[in-house]
């Protein structure tokens, strides 16, 4: 199943994609998240790190493919993480967020398609999460 949110943030371009890029950073805008380095540079491509829930969620380990792209793996479920950035204008970017999920086992396969609705909803909550929080660092700077 794949999901997409596309959101326009007022940072530029090399701002906003440096942010998202940074796996310390995520905790500041994924709601309840931790983070724990494993391996590797943070952020490089072949890093791996760990994105625990602090509220009894989901925690996956997530392995850095490429600068925008993720590899998140739970005992449920993988998600393909890839964001594109396109500067709009020297001040605003776009970002769009696509989110590949795989289900492990029938029970996951039946969630998962019983749940698209709050899973795209989750993704774009998490979006606006981010993009608040791009802004903020930007207008602080």
């Amino acid at each position: 199943m794949k999901d997409l949110v596309s959101i326009a943030i007022d940072a530029p371009l090399d701002i906003a994609a440096r942010l998202f890029a940074d796996p310390a950073l995520a905790p500041l805008w994924m709601k309840e998240m931790a983070y724990k380095p494993l391996a590797g540079e943070p952020g490089a491509p072949g890093s791996t790190y760990r994105l625990e829930s602090t509220s009894g969620g989901m925690s996956f380990t997530v392995t850095v493919v490429a600068r925008h792209h993720l590899h998140l793996e739970a005992p449920n479920v993988a998600v393909e993480v890839e964001a594109r950035f396109t500067a709009l204008s020297p001040r605003k970017t776009l970002l769009v967020s696509e989110e590949t999920f795989r289900f492990k086992g029938l029970l996951a396969r039946l969630f998962g398609g019983l749940a698209k609705h709050s899973i795209h909803r989750a993704h774009s909550d998490q979006m606006e999460r981010f993009k608040a929080f791009a802004e903020a660092r930007w207008r602080a700077s």
